[in-house]
């Protein structure tokens, strides 16, 4: 149910956006900023790139808003547009980058537990490092399935692939990352 709301919100605030609404056009990419920059970070894996893709995403969504038809939901359109940059943005650079890990964040103060902080980050660099070695078809499906919780035929609408194209690259990926863990 929250889906079906956040889209009818989204679509109150693009049309409040295409009236001229600042606050309203701030808010819905604020919305997706960080589904937004998930995506441009699985396909250039350098932080730096990724944070730059995600403006261009923004600027080219912000100028394609007025031909925004509605037939998919603004949050597929707009991960459609971040896939198109970031894969433009990947042949830019002549070469591919595998998904750098994380830095370790700062344990030190009066936050979580170091230890279980540590842990988390090792686990999280791991799936990293693991997602990394998927083909990008499969490395897409999953983090869209499991990251943004995107249905298989919204990850068909933002791939520019079919539904069941999209079940296979998920099944799959999660496939070889089991084999990979193991």
């Amino acid at each position: 149910m929250a889906r079906a709301t956040e889209a009818a919100d989204d679509r109150d605030l693009v049309e409040q956006a295409r009236g001229g609404d600042r606050e309203a056009l701030n808010a819905l990419l604020s919305r997706h900023l960080g589904d937004v920059y998930d995506v441009a970070f699985r396909v250039l894996g350098e932080r730096d790139v990724a944070e730059d893709a995600v403006q261009e995403a923004f600027i080219n969504a912000i100028r394609g808003l007025p031909r925004f038809r509605g037939d998919a939901s603004f949050r597929t359109w707009l991960l459609h547009i971040a896939l198109n940059t970031a894969r433009s943005a990947l042949r830019r650079r002549g070469r591919r980058h595998e998904a750098t890990l994380t830095t370790m964040p700062d344990v030190a103060g009066d936050g979580p537990d170091p230890e279980e902080t540590t842990l988390r980050t090792l686990e999280s660099q791991r799936v990293q490092t693991l997602l990394a070695e998927l083909p990008e078809k499969q490395r897409l499906a999953v983090t869209m399935r499991v990251y943004q919780g995107l249905s298989h035929r919204e990850i068909a609408e933002v791939t520019g692939s079919t539904e069941g194209a999209v079940r296979v690259n998920y099944h799959l990926g999660i496939k070889r990352l089991k084999e990979l863990v193991q």
